[in-house]
């Protein structure tokens, strides 16, 4: 290829960090569809802040990394990468309309030679079947004749300072082997630790998704842990423990999988297993596990509340976070919602406090209002409080503060409290 110029399609918490970090190595484009988002990109802050507002406005103002939402900024560029939601529709089945709409944008600006790499998280067999054609049909160009493809899964961790984009080592793959040798070097220029260059694009979209169902499967299995030891009164967390002294266990903590990948992408394999006579039966009973955890743990505190005395109906609860993970401003999925909407069948006083939710989004999304009011102001008011999200906010505080009678209940659903300050978790 002659000099690569490269744009990113969709700028949210993947394809923004790492679009950003391509700049640093080639000439770079965002494109996203949202004018609000790319404006605020170009006056250099990242609501979702997984790229810091000193990083982003380096980007702009050093390496000549625009935003936009202008088809002809991006008309120039010969290596384009794909990096839009997968979501799933109320039935849990794949929708693909965020990726045809990338592969039809593709499609309007591709040229011969050029190369478009897809980073959605997919079942095997989505960009050559279901992508490459749209961007075909669109552009009039015949796939590997006169333009070519990749695969390199999305590997972000939202929220995570640690593991950021360029420290990820990243699997790659393309249409021939040519084209994986460029895909490869490319993605290669700008890792720390390097790629993986998988044999095939299946391979490479396979991967994806089994990581996520791996973790997936293994909350499941610690969850149903959590269910057995809570009805039999022993600490869940005092079992983990006693058995992690042992050198080859994996040492995993119940929980709530929310976001936008673990609690989604298992569905989409489940889904293409089906059509082709396999039944992921392990697969499936952990999504329907790890997806009610949010209702049993609503269930959970209303039981200890009927134990200490206290009146569930029209009782003051407070939820302190919302967001799916801590110290992240992304609600994606999140299953405190579902802890929210139990406990609402029994009151209407719920209190939800978030330091790192967007409060106009989270009414967008879930209908549910956050409390504008400090920490401070909530303190001895509520007759139960559930800790769901484990923000650094909240390990300084005395829990128990923001109840108003000494039975009240708190309830920790991310074992991050001491034992004397709670009364039940996971």
């Amino acid at each position: 290829m002659e000099q690569i110029k490269i744009c990113v399609i969709g700028l949210g918490y993947v394809g923004l960090p790492l679009a950003r970090l391509f700049s640093t190595k080639y000439k770079t484009v965002g494109f996203d569809m949202n004018q609000v988002r790319v404006d605020a990109l170009m006056g250099g802050h990242d609501s979702t802040l997984e790229v810091a507002d000193k990083l982003l406005q380096d980007a702009i103002q050093n390496n000549g990394f625009i935003c936009t939402t202008k088809l002809e900024d991006i008309k120039d560029c010969n290596f384009y990468v794909v990096a839009v939601p997968t979501p799933v529709d109320t039935n849990n089945r794949p929708d693909l309309k965020p990726l045809w709409g990338a592969s039809e944008t593709v499609g309007k600006v591709i040229s011969k030679g050029d190369i478009v790499v897809y980073e959605s998280t997919v079942y095997p067999g989505v960009t050559e079947e279901e992508c490459l054609p749209v961007v075909e049909k669109v552009s009039g160009l015949k796939f590997n004749t006169d333009f070519f493809a990749g695969y390199s899964p999305e590997r972000i961790n939202p929220g995570d300072k640690e593991h950021t984009v360029e420290k990820i080592k990243k699997v790659t793959s393309g249409s021939t082997s040519e084209i994986a040798d460029i895909v490869d070097e490319v993605y290669n220029s700008v890792l720390v630790n390097g790629t993986h260059k998988a044999p095939s694009i299946k391979v490479a979209e396979a991967s994806k998704i089994i990581e996520n169902s791996q973790r997936d499967v293994n909350i499941a299995f610690m969850n149903e842990l959590a269910k057995i030891f809570n009805a039999m009164g022993i600490d869940t967390n005092d079992v983990i423990d006693a058995a992690a002294s042992k050198w080859n266990f994996i040492k995993l903590k119940p929980g709530l999988v929310g976001g936008h990948c673990i609690s989604v992408d298992p569905y989409y394999l489940i889904q293409k297993a089906q059509v082709y006579g396999v039944l992921p039966r392990v697969m499936s009973a952990a999504r329907r596990l790890n997806d009610g955890m949010g209702d049993y743990v609503a269930n959970q505190v209303i039981k200890l509340m009927n134990k200490k005395g206290v009146m569930v109906k029209d009782a003051k609860i407070l939820l302190l976070g919302i967001t799916f993970k801590e110290n992240c401003p992304d609600i994606r999925n999140t299953k405190i919602v579902d802890i929210y909407s139990t406990l609402s069948e029994y009151t209407s006083n719920i209190t939800v406090y978030d330091p790192w939710a967007n409060g106009v989004h989270v009414k967008y999304e879930y209908e549910i209002e956050l409390t504008n009011k400090s920490l401070e102001e909530l303190k001895g008011k509520f007759d139960a409080v559930i800790l769901g999200v484990a923000h650094d906010a909240f390990k300084q505080e005395d829990i128990r503060a923001f109840l108003k009678c000494e039975n009240g209940v708190v309830y920790d659903v991310k074992g991050m409290l001491n034992r004397e300050m709670i009364d039940g978790r996971l």
